[in-house]
């Protein structure tokens, strides 16, 4: 143990349900290029976790939620290639206003609804580990990429 005190990023992930489908944005930057992921982003300095949630979601979509009504269904401690930690706060929003549309076209190449059965197999991996621990919940928590 290095004795430093872990400096992680914060993430704050919306699955943006309607009955059976879940909303999914396939990524249009360099990191994974055409894969998918859930509305998502880093927590802002002073910010509650639901707050960042309903504004990130907010931002990529246009879409409303009330932080009073996200759910908190999952974490992730994510750790990437070089070492640097991230902890992922995995949020549901049964209930919301507004038809999603790409507000981050730079940024997103596509939204599209996916069934939760039928979900594409090009997950970005660290998402894709808290939308099935969401999905399957043996567990509060994951831990992705720890060896």
């Amino acid at each position: 143990m290095s004795g430093q005190t872990a400096q992680p990023i914060i993430d704050t992930h919306v699955l943006l349900r309607d009955g059976d489908k879940i909303l999914l944005s396939q990524r249009g930057g360099p990191y994974g290029h055409g894969r998918w992921h859930l509305p998502s982003g880093k927590l802002d300095q002073g910010e509650t976790l639901t707050a960042g949630a309903a504004r990130e979601l907010f931002e990529e979509t246009d879409v409303k939620v009330d932080p009073d009504h996200l759910e908190l269904r999952h974490v992730v401690h994510h750790r990437q290639e070089d070492g640097s930690e991230r902890i992922g706060f995995f949020f549901t929003a049964h209930e919301w206003e507004g038809t999603p549309v790409n507000k981050e076209p730079e940024k997103c190449l596509a939204l599209q609804w996916f069934t939760y059965h039928d979900l594409p197999d090009d997950i970005i991996e660290y998402p894709r580990a808290g939308l099935y621990g969401c999905l399957n919940p043996s567990s509060a928590l994951t831990l992705h990429g720890w060896t």
